[in-house]
C-alpha cells in the first residue's frame, strides 16, 4: 500500500505545481454537483458535499462559483447532467487499475479510456474484473505537528478515532513531516470527521479512497511504463481518481521522472 500512496503524493505535488486551475476547478465542481444532487445542498447535512466544499476553498474557488455548483446539483440552476462511473482494467505486466469518473458523456469517456489502456499495452476490462482487489475506505491524514497548532499524540488520536469507528491508525512520513493516517469503514466517515472537528484536529486530507488489498513490485523500467499510463489516466478531464496495485519504489520513481 505504501508504494501506491507514494505515487499519489507525487501526483498531488505535481498537480499543485503544473495543473491548470480551470481543470482542478472543473473536477471539484463536478464532485460538488453530484454530492448536492444525491445528498442535498446543505454541507451541514451532507458530509460528501462538505468535503467537496472544503476542497473548493482550498483551491481558492470563489464563493459564488461554489454556490452555483451546488445549485446546479440540486436543480435550482440548469446545468450538465454528470454521472459517476467506475472502470476497471489491467495495465501492462498484469497491474490492476481502478478508475473513477464523473462525466456528461459516457460514450466519450469509455472510448478515451479504452484507447489509453490499449496504447499502453493494457486493456479495459469488464465491471468486476479487478474491483475485488480494492477496498473502499474513509481515509484521513492528520499532521502530527500541525503548523501553528498543538502536536497530536498517537495514543490520544487512537482513542478518539477508534471510539468514532475507525479501524486502523498508522504513522507515515509525509512531505512536510510525520502524519497519522486514519482508515475507517465508509459508513463511519461522518462520525470520524465530526470527532476530529470537535477535538479541533485539522486534516491534510479527508475522503473516500480505493485501497489495494495487495500490490505488485516491478523492475524500474516496467514500473515506469505503468506509471505513465496512470499519469495519462489521471490527467483525463473526466477522471476523478486512479488506483492501482503497482508497488512503487524509489528506483521506479527515478526511472519515471527521468
Amino acid at each position: 500500500m505504501a508504494g501506491h500512496n507514494k505515487w499519489s503524493k507525487i501526483k498531488r505535488k505535481k498537480g499543485a505545481a503544473d495543473a491548470k486551475r480551470s481543470k482542478l476547478w472543473a473536477r471539484i465542481t463536478r464532485d460538488m454537483m453530484i454530492a448536492a444532487r444525491e445528498g442535498g445542498g446543505s454541507p451541514d447535512m451532507n458530509a460528501r458535499l462538505a468535503l467537496a466544499v472544503d476542497q473548493a476553498k482550498a483551491a481558492n474557488m470563489p464563493k459564488d462559483t461554489i454556490e452555483r455548483a451546488i445549485k446546479r446539483g440540486t436543480g435550482e440552476i440548469e446545468g450538465a447532467d454528470y454521472e459517476e462511473g467506475t472502470y476497471e482494467g489491467y495495465a501492462a505486466h498484469g497491474i490492476a487499475v481502478f478508475v473513477e469518473t464523473l462525466t456528461d458523456n459516457t460514450n466519450r469517456t469509455v472510448a478515451d479510456l479504452r484507447s489509453l489502456f490499449s496504447k499502453a499495452g493494457g486493456n479495459l476490462g469488464t465491471s468486476g474484473s479487478v474491483a475485488f482487489l480494492f477496498d473502499q475506505k474513509a481515509v484521513f491524514e492528520v499532521p502530527a505537528a500541525p503548523e501553528g497548532g498543538e502536536p497530536v499524540t498517537e495514543d490520544d488520536l487512537f482513542l478518539l478515532v477508534a471510539e468514532a469507528g475507525a479501524e486502523d491508525l498508522r504513522r507515515n512520513e509525509g512531505d512536510d513531516g510525520p502524519v497519522f493516517v486514519v482508515e475507517a469503514p465508509v459508513e463511519a466517515f461522518g462520525d470520524v470527521q465530526a470527532a476530529l472537528a470537535a477535538a479541533g484536529i485539522e486534516t491534510d486530507e479527508a475522503g473516500l479512497q480505493r485501497i489495494p488489498t495487495t500490490t505488485t513490485a516491478l523492475d524500474p523500467s516496467a514500473a515506469a511504463s505503468v506509471l505513465r499510463l496512470l499519469d495519462q489516466l489521471d490527467e483525463h478531464q473526466d477522471v476523478q481518481a486512479v488506483t492501482s496495485t503497482l508497488e512503487v519504489n524509489d528506483a521506479a520513481l527515478a526511472e519515471y521522472e527521468g
